[in-house]
């Protein structure tokens, strides 16, 4: 089962991002450019215990697709359980098994990141979604370096997916113990990609079309994956790939076009009610908005207002003299 948007295309992804990645996030990154989305990830405990209230994180629309459902757990059984029930309700083009999350709360559960201090578990886990989901859903994995700079796994991590027939792998090129921290280690992303078949997909400081370009031009990877980035500039997207097809590279957009984003968002956000009235939606946004007006002329001053608004008059009113 071949991953079709690999196919005479080096693809961008979106990174998955937990409270980042929602619907009306992934609809805009999708306007902007982004060729795979994935949704923000899902407790396979929690999808097995309480879907009715889990499945909010990881339903999409249509116009998202290609788009994975990532899922993180330890219990291969319930990992594939999981799986099964996510892929029968919303038919995901993939499945992504997160091996890569260094907050504190996933990996003392035993997943994410901390699945690289155990690859058995991680192959079986990852084995027993694919032996579940068979040919009705491809299975890929984000995995990150290894735990630390002492155990770097990741070589043997990507030949352990491939070998139990997961179809593609991201790799964030930092350690757990890094986190977001010093740099992605390239160097290393190339050489797993260069040791497996399927695709390698690369993910760790891409910030800019030119990194995009790099990437493409001096590794084996696949694709990139693009996460804090699109955060602040879901432009990224558009930028880049005009640079992959003509060598040009679009100016950003202008203050007033990013101020109309940011509004934008805003009303997407609160007419959507998916985190629930004006106020309720307002609070989820203040960490999009504050990373939206970074850079732009005159926000600074402006940033307190920003991380207190509880309105979109109010939000407004705000931005009304930047313009």
């Amino acid at each position: 089962m071949a991953l079709p948007w690999f196919n005479q295309r080096f693809p961008l992804f979106l990174a998955p991002m937990a409270g980042v990645t929602d619907p009306i996030f992934r609809t805009l990154c999708k306007e902007a450019g982004a060729d795979v989305l994935e949704t923000e990830f899902v407790s396979a405990e929690g999808v097995l215990q309480a879907w009715h209230r889990n499945r909010r994180y990881v339903e999409f629309e249509e116009e998202h697709r290609p788009l994975g459902i990532q899922i993180f757990g330890s219990v291969p059984e319930h990992a594939a359980a999981a799986a099964r029930i996510i892929v029968d309700a919303l038919h995901p083009d993939f499945l992504d098994i997160n091996a890569g999350c260094p907050v504190p709360k996933v990996v003392g559960k035993n997943g994410g990141s901390s699945l690289l201090k155990d690859l058995p578990l991680l192959q079986r886990i990852a084995g027993a979604v694919v032996k579940e989901l068979g040919n009705d859903c491809p299975v890929t994995t984000k995995i990150r370096l290894g735990w630390d700079a002492q155990s770097i796994c990741a070589p043997e991590a990507v030949v352990r997916l491939q070998d139990v027939g997961v179809q593609a792998v991201t790799i964030h090129g930092r350690t757990r113990a890094q986190q977001y921290g010093g740099q992605a280690d390239w160097a290393m992303i190339d050489r797993c990609a260069r040791l497996v078949e399927i695709p390698v997909v690369g993910n760790g400081d891409i910030t800019t079309p030119q990194d995009v370009k790099k990437a493409k031009e001096q590794t084996a990877v696949a694709g990139v994956m693009i996460g804090r980035a699109a955060m602040n500039a879901p432009w990224i997207f558009a930028r880049s790939r005009e640079y992959l097809r003509s060598g040009n590279i679009p100016p950003e957009p202008t203050t007033p076009e990013k101020l109309d984003f940011m509004l934008r968002h805003t009303r997407m956000a609160i007419e959507s009610a998916h985190y629930g009235d004006e106020l309720v939606t307002m609070r989820a946004m203040r960490a999009r908005l504050l990373a939206y007006a970074k850079g732009i002329p005159g926000s600074k001053p402006l940033r307190p207002a920003l991380a207190r608004v509880s309105s979109l008059t109010e939000l407004q009113d705000i931005l009304a003299p930047l313009y």
